[in-house]
């Protein structure tokens, strides 16, 4: 495998059938890339990284060594992906233990939970559009540990704080990131007519 974009879609969707967890890796993919374009990095090994991030969850969810990441990361080593994409889909699941020592490893992490709370900020407006969400209501919400409860927000801070990223501004490039690629994400306002 070469490591495209389209490649790593490809597998992803071939092992997930979950829309929402597809649209998942599709948002922290958007996140990514945007961070990849506005750093000067390698955008394809960045983008398929944030696609294969979870491609395995669905078949193993367990959190143990025969689980999520580790069976995805054996199965991409087998393909012969790149260790820095091994490291960083390891590194953005706390549980493996594996340090977060690459910026590709550091940016999947801190924009992997955060994608969670703007999507259900998106999910909870009347016109179920990401273009309608500003960072005044993300605030509000962040606030609220009732809303989104599986949204760690202590991982996001700490997201932010290995970026040397401010919190709010690396929230901002998430949500524009997500903003711009609305459809795709399903957050285009689609399902409130529905």
């Amino acid at each position: 495998m070469n490591w495209t974009r389209a490649e790593a879609y490809d597998l992803m969707t071939s092992w997930t059938e979950s829309e929402s967890l597809r649209h998942h890796m599709l948002a922290v993919e958007a996140a990514v890339a945007a961070y990849a374009a506005k750093e000067g990095a390698d955008t394809e090994l960045w983008a398929a990284t944030a696609l294969l991030h979870d491609f395995d969850y669905e078949r193993h969810p367990d959190l143990g060594p025969d689980g999520h990441p580790f069976v995805g990361v054996a199965h991409l080593r087998e393909l012969g992906a790149p260790e820095e994409m091994l490291d960083a889909i390891m590194g953005h699941a706390d549980h493996t233990g594996v340090p977060r020592t690459t910026r590709l490893a550091r940016v999947l992490y801190a924009c992997d939970e955060v994608t969670g709370l703007i999507t259900a900020a998106a999910l909870v407006r009347p016109d179920k559009d990401v273009r309608s969400v500003a960072i005044p209501s993300l605030k509000k919400k962040f606030k609220d540990k009732a809303f989104a409860r599986g949204v760690v927000r202590d991982d996001v801070r700490r997201g932010a704080e290995e970026l040397g990223v401010e919190l709010w501004d690396h929230i901002a490039t998430v949500l524009a990131a997500m903003q711009d690629r609305a459809a795709e994400l399903a957050l285009d306002g689609r399902r409130a007519a529905g």
